[in-house]
């Protein structure tokens, strides 16, 4: 039992590992990170091995939250050297409205970031999206429109304000 369930992870990982390792590697824009990430979220998937019926979605869907965790210590790191930068700076620098898309992404809201990492990210189609999230194939589609709006107008909004 042991052995099969060995082999099985194994061979789970074998498959899995590469694509999910570039996906990550796409979304953080650093090969270490991606890979600490796609680790951890195999670690994770190894901790509920019996427990999981769908390996895959639980391994994406735990990236892309690894993923959102990451961008948001990042983003806390940039304020603080903002911050610092700015008390010792007689007078401030005029902030940059940041038209890249991953950033643009990482402040949509929770509930439309994940249907766009997993659809768009990691090639998803909308039934799997469903699945994954919970929510029906209608709602999926309609969290997708409202996203891509959202980034329409945000990145709309970005590149009317660069100089």
């Amino acid at each position: 039992m042991k052995r099969s369930r060995d082999t099985a992870a194994s061979e789970l990982f074998a498959a899995l590992y590469p694509r999910l390792a570039g996906w990550c590697r796409r979304l953080v824009d650093d090969d270490e990170t991606a890979h600490e990430v796609a680790s951890e979220a195999f670690t994770r998937l190894w901790a509920r091995w019996t427990s999981v019926d769908e390996p895959r979605g639980f391994l994406y869907v735990t990236a892309a939250n690894l993923v959102r965790d990451h961008w948001r210590k990042l983003e806390r790191e940039r304020r603080a050297v903002r911050r610092a930068t700015s008390e010792a700076a007689v007078r401030p620098p005029t902030e940059q409205a940041d038209p890249t898309v991953r950033l643009l992404v990482q402040s949509l809201p929770e509930r439309l970031r994940v249907p766009i990492l997993l659809h768009y990210y990691a090639d998803m189609p909308i039934r799997e999206v469903s699945v994954l999230t919970g929510r029906k194939e209608g709602t999926v589609k309609a969290d997708l429109h409202a996203a891509r709006e959202l980034l329409r107008v945000h990145l709309r909004r970005s590149l009317d304000h660069t100089p």
